[in-house]
């Protein structure tokens, strides 16, 4: 089938080449704009990022389009009532990163609990005394996970490896879960109360707004440890900033700042387009969290890995075989 690709980085062509290699594959290295070309107008399949607008304008000169591939989760970039009175049929790629960004929280819980950028940059200096090194062990410790979705689910799997307890609160608590796997159902506050660590994992939305705020931030376990690679307004930086000072936290781990620009995915920030309309180092560069020794920032770097890359294009690539077979997956609308 006539498959047509937009916003591809050079990198994903060979892959896409070689497992589609029964396809006529077009590539186009930017977004999909209302003025369509000729090479793809009849195309059957289409595939693009979230700067495609998939509108009633772009769609309706695509006479012949029968799947759409978004390679994203978001779809809101897609005109879904159109291609369903069409019949086009939508699929996503439900979810990516898991492990990737899971990896990441533990590698900054690890960080603090063992201060490790304070013992590497000791010792790059010459300087291999061990005073004020001295680290915690995770054996034991409490860790409280806000949001068990895919990627709270995983971090709970990693730490339970390290043989801490687990404290979750989350939307949906479910009894049966808690007993098999091992964790307690809490609410926010008593899970702020009791956790050694606290790490984010909800969806920013009007209800996790400042869910971790100057309120209630006080009530954390004096000398605990907050992790975020969520999404940065999960937090109230002027809180963060507070209990540092206060002791509360002894140490914060963070991917996600407040002040970061709009994000839906964070697939978006290796795109130009993205780029073009944010330049996260000028919004960040005078942060005052940078310059404090008991907080470890990575630069919204959690999902970025080759295998968390490579399942985007597996995961669209599988859809459109299976749509081809007659048994799509991940499909958003049904043609």
């Amino acid at each position: 089938m006539k498959t047509v690709f937009f916003e591809v980085e050079p990198w994903e062509k060979p892959i896409l080449s070689s497992a589609l290699s029964s396809h006529t594959l077009v590539f186009h290295d930017d977004a999909l704009t209302s003025e369509v070309g000729n090479d793809i107008v009849y195309t059957e399949i289409l595939s693009a990022f979230i700067y495609s607008k998939l509108n009633q304008k772009v769609l309706s000169q695509l006479t012949n389009l029968k799947l759409i591939a978004t390679r994203s989760t978001g779809f809101d970039h897609i005109d879904l009532e159109y291609c369903k009175n069409r019949g086009i049929t939508v699929c996503n790629v439900p979810t990516y990163g898991v492990n990737t960004i899971a990896e990441h929280t533990i590698a900054l819980i690890l960080a603090l609990s063992r201060k490790l950028i304070p013992s590497i940059e000791r010792t790059r200096r010459g300087n291999f005394t061990l005073d004020g090194l001295r680290g915690a062990d995770l054996a034991g410790k409490t860790l409280g996970i806000v949001g068990l979705g895919h990627i709270g689910m995983r971090v709970m799997e990693l730490a339970k490896a390290f043989k801490m307890n687990i404290l979750v609160t989350t939307g949906h608590p479910d009894p049966n879960k808690a007993k098999t796997l091992g964790i307690t159902f809490v609410d926010l506050s008593t899970l702020l109360a009791k956790s050694d660590i606290v790490s984010l994992h909800v969806p920013l939305n009007t209800q996790t707004t400042y869910l971790i705020n100057k309120t209630n931030i006080t009530s954390m376990k004096k000398g605990s440890l907050l992790i975020n690679t969520a999404r940065g307004a999960i937090v109230e930086t002027e809180a963060i900033v507070w209990a540092l000072e206060q002791g509360i936290l002894a140490g914060a781990g963070i991917d996600v700042l407040e002040e970061e620009c709009v994000l839906k995915e964070e697939r978006e920030l290796l795109t130009k387009e993205f780029l073009k309309t944010c330049d996260l180092k000028t919004q960040l560069l005078n942060h005052v969290l940078l310059t404090k020794e008991n907080v470890i920032i990575t630069p919204h770097n959690a999902f970025n890995s080759n295998e968390a890359l490579q399942e985007i294009l597996t995961v669209t690539i599988g859809n459109i075989i299976s749509y081809i077979s007659g048994t799509p997956t991940n499909t958003i609308s049904l043609g």
